[in-house]
C-alpha cells in the first residue's frame, strides 16, 4: 500500500460489530473476563486498549516496523527509551542543537542522576567516531533539528555507533514518517512528538516510541504499562483520525515552507535562513539523500535586535504567537524565550541559538497570505526601537 492508503487503512479494519467504517473510541477502563486470567487480549486500558492499539499499529506501519508504543506526550515517550536504556555512569552522545525539552530532561533529570551527557558536532562524523566509547549507550540525534533545521547523516552515524555496539535513537518529529524512513538508514529507536505533525490539528498532547526489534521494544513497552503515562482512548481516536489527512497536510506544509524559506531568504532584514530545501543550507545535499521532501518548518535568523525579533513575533496576522508546530493552524515562536528558554542564555549563544532566531511553523494556509504577512512584518521593523531583550526566567515546555 501508498502511504496515503496507509493512513487510513492500516491498523484498521471495519467495524466488525456494527460495519461502521470509523473505528470507535473505546472509552472504558476494564474488560469483562471469562475467567480470572481469561480475557479477549484486554484487562485494563493502561496496559492496553482496543482504540490506542489501532493507533500504534498504524504508526509502526507508517515507520516501516511492527511495534509501537503510545505516551501521554512526548516528553514521556523520552523518558521511557532513556530509563530503559540510560543507566548511572553511562553516556549518552546528542548534538549541540536539540529541542529545549531533551536538553532540561538530559541535564537537569539524568545528569544528576550521574548519567553522561556529551555534546557532539554531528556534522563532523570524525568527532562522532572518537566520541563514541565502550561506554555510550545511546547515539541520539534529530534530524531536521530543532530549532535550526539541521540535518545530519543518519545512516553514516548509525554505522559508526553499531560498529561499537551503541543503540541509535532518531526523533523523525520534524521529517516525519512521509519524508524520512530512519529504520532504513539504521535507527533502533524512532521516537515522535505525536502532538506535532501525526495528529496535525494542535488539539491534543501525545508522544510515541517506535521499534523494528522486539527485544528493543520490549524495554520500553513494558514501562509504558508499568509507568502509566498514556494517553486517553479520545486522545488516540483524535490522533488516528488526523492521520487519515496526513500525506495532503504534509504536501501543503512543505509547499508552504519552501514558498516562505525562499521569500525570506531574499529580504534585506533576515541574516540567515535555516531550511534544508535551500541550496545554500549546509546540510542539503544530505537531505535530498535521505528524505523525500524538505519538511514544513523554516527558521531564520533576524538581521536586527532581541526587540525587534520580539516585535516581529508578537505582530503577525497569521502566524499565531505559541509553542508547539505542525497544526492546521500557523504558528511562530522565539525560541530563546519559549521553547529553548531552559537552556542558558550562555549556552544557547554557544550553541548558536542566536536572541534573533525565529521558528516558523507555515501550515496549511495560503502560501501568498504567509508570505505577504512575513514581508510587511520585517519592512515594518524600522519603526521599532532597539530596546534590549529581557532575560528569559521562564521554563519553556
Amino acid at each position: 500500500m501508498d502511504f496515503s492508503t496507509r493512513t487510513i487503512h492500516a491498523g484498521q479494519p471495519v467495524e466488525p460489530e456494527t460495519g461502521a467504517v470509523v473505528s470507535p473510541i473505546f472509552q472504558t477502563t476494564t474488560y469483562q473476563q471469562a475467567g480470572p486470567g481469561e480475557h479477549r487480549g484486554f484487562d485494563y486500558t493502561r496496559t492496553s486498549n482496543p482504540t490506542r492499539k489501532r493507533l500504534e499499529a498504524v504508526l509502526a506501519d507508517l515507520e516501516g516496523a511492527s511495534h509501537a508504543a503510545v505516551f501521554g506526550s512526548g516528553l514521556a515517550a523520552e523518558h521511557a527509551i532513556l530509563q530503559a536504556y540510560l543507566k548511572p555512569g553511562q553516556e549518552i552522545i546528542v548534538p549541540g542543537d536539540v529541542y529545549g525539552g531533551t536538553f532540561r530532561m538530559l541535564h537537569r533529570v539524568f545528569e544528576p542522576l550521574g548519567c553522561v551527557v556529551t555534546r557532539v558536532d554531528f556534522s563532523d562524523l570524525v568527532s562522532v567516531e572518537r566520541a563514541i566509547t565502550a561506554n555510550t549507550r545511546i547515539v541520539w540525534l534529530e534530524s531536521p533539528t530543532n530549532p535550526r533545521l539541521l540535518v545530519y547523516d543518519i545512516a553514516a552515524i548509525a554505522r559508526l555507533a553499531h560498529a561499537k555496539g551503541t543503540l541509535v535513537v532518531v526523533d523523525n518529529t520534524f521529517a516525519t514518517p512521509y519524508f524520512q524512513q530512519p529504520f532504513d538508514l539504521g535507527a533502533d529507536l524512532v521516537i515522535h512528538s505525536v502532538t506535532k505533525y501525526l495528529a496535525g490539528h494542535s488539539d491534543l498532547i501525545q508522544g510515541a516510541v517506535i521499534a523494528r526489534d522486539a527485544g528493543i521494544f520490549e524495554p520500553v513497552g513494558f514501562l509504558q504499562n508499568a509507568l502509566g503515562g498514556v494517553p486517553s482512548p479520545f486522545d488516540c481516536w483524535l490522533t488516528l483520525r488526523g492521520l487519515k489527512t496526513m500525506e495532503l497536510r504534509m504536501q501543503r506544509h512543505a509547499e508552504n515552507a519552501t514558498a516562505v524559506a525562499e521569500a525570506l531568504a531574499r529580504h534585506a532584514r533576515v541574516h540567515r535562513v535555516y531550511f534544508p530545501g535551500l541550496a545554500s543550507h549546509p546540510g542539503h545535499d544530505i537531505a535530498r539523500r535521505q528524505m523525500t521532501g524538505f519538511g514544513g518548518m523554516v527558521s531564520f535568523e533576524l538581521d536586527g535586535t532581541p526587540a525587534e525579533a520580539s516585535a516581529f513575533v508578537s505582530s503577525r496576522r497569521f502566524f499565531a504567537l505559541g509553542e508547539s508546530l505542525g497544526g492546521v493552524r500557523a504558528l511562530v515562536c522565539l525560541p530563546c524565550k519559549m521553547t529553548h528558554a531552559s537552556i542558558p542564555a550562555e549556552t544557547r549563544r554557544a550553541l548558536g541559538l542566536s536572541d534573533t532566531l525565529i521558528r516558523l511553523s507555515p501550515s496549511c494556509e495560503s502560501a501568498r497570505d504567509l508570505v505577504t504577512d512575513l514581508v510587511e512584518g520585517l519592512d515594518r521593523l524600522g519603526a521599532v526601537s532597539a530596546e534590549p531583550l529581557e532575560t528569559a526566567a521562564t521554563v519553556g515546555i
